[in-house]
């Protein structure tokens, strides 16, 4: 039975109570279509769970409130619900950012002063039973987050520091922000930018300093924030999407195929457990990278230029390690190695 159908089960039960009907099981189970034992459980419910103050008159055979004051608590909160609550602050916590530490438990503090009677939310008893491990995510700053939601909301431009990483270069942008998203716990904010003339994609966390400017801006009605994510590989969007294929080994194909990597994918078995993973992305750097992190269990097929980085990157690689042996063991060393 759904926790729904019992709630309302509950609902009609102290109806009556209170309209004077008093009630029993024989009769609550005949007219809500359910078993005595059903209805029991409920009673159960109401006098360990809600502590009602549920008393059975012989006389009138059924049940009264002995309290006529008490009233139902007015948030029920039933175990998978208080568990679902209680995972969400858990994931909050760790993947929208610390700065969120203070407002969760605030809200957690609001929601428990809420419910009446005995109903409550332990969090610390539910956090002796579950963990959740949050990623490496760079830190940003809780009011950042909350000026540029302001700023989507109320279409207005915003002028940003920005640290691009691969430039290690800094630089003032007047942006029109659309969207915020949280990608493995870091969030990146999708924006019109005035200095490239066409969207992109900012990371929050190397915004350094903002200001929301008072001019406002229309947003594109054809935008869509689906298809620009579907266009990228994780964070990264880069140029106009190519086909990129990859082939995995029958041993790393195991884990490959139990996830979806991107939206357009196709996956193909190969006869020896192999795994050919098709997809359209812009995003070959993060592709590079992604498959790298495989080693010889993976084999860029196309496109062509992405195949040529690859083997680029194994020659660099190659040659810093051979440094690294030469400087550390004799030739003899080295060639075994």
């Amino acid at each position: 039975m759904s926790a729904r159908q019992q709630l309302e089960r509950i609902l009609e039960i102290d109806r009556q109570i209170r309209a004077g009907n008093y009630p029993n099981a024989g009769r609550l189970a005949h007219e809500l279509e359910v078993s005595e034992r059903t209805i029991y459980q409920d009673r159960q419910f109401l006098l360990e769970r809600l502590r009602a103050p549920l008393a059975y008159d012989h006389r009138r055979r059924g049940w009264y409130y002995t309290d006529p004051n008490w009233a139902l608590p007015s948030v029920l909160v039933t175990e998978g619900e208080l568990l679902a609550f209680f995972l969400s602050v858990e994931v909050a916590r760790r993947y929208l950012g610390t700065a969120f530490e203070a407002p969760l438990r605030s809200a957690v503090e609001k929601i428990t002063a809420g419910l009446k009677g005995q109903v409550r939310v332990d969090l610390e008893e539910l956090r002796a039973c579950y963990v959740v491990a949050a990623p490496p995510v760079v830190t940003v700053k809780e009011e950042l987050l909350l000026d540029l939601h302001q700023a989507i909301q109320n279409c207005r431009q915003v002028e940003i520091q920005y640290y691009t990483a691969s430039r290690d270069a800094r630089q003032t942008r007047v942006v029109e922000p659309y969207h915020l998203c949280n990608l493995r716990g870091d969030w990146y904010l999708i924006a019109f930018d005035h200095l490239r003339g066409e969207m992109r994609t900012f990371h929050a966390g190397r915004v350094e300093r903002w200001t929301l400017l008072p001019r406002g801006f229309r947003r594109d009605p054809d935008f869509s924030v689906e298809k620009w994510l579907a266009q990228a590989f994780q964070a990264e969007r880069g140029d106009e999407p190519v086909e990129v294929v990859i082939r995995f080994d029958a041993y790393q194909a195991r884990y490959i195929r139990e996830r979806r990597w991107h939206p357009t994918q196709e996956s193909e078995e190969m006869p020896d457990g192999g795994l050919l993973l098709r997809f359209h992305t812009g995003g070959l750097a993060e592709v590079r990278r992604w498959v790298m992190s495989y080693g010889s269990h993976a084999e860029v097929l196309a496109p062509e230029s992405l195949r040529r980085e690859v083997a680029e990157e194994i020659r660099k690689m190659v040659r810093v390690c051979k440094n690294v042996c030469e400087k550390n063991f004799s030739v003899a060393e080295c060639t075994d190695r």
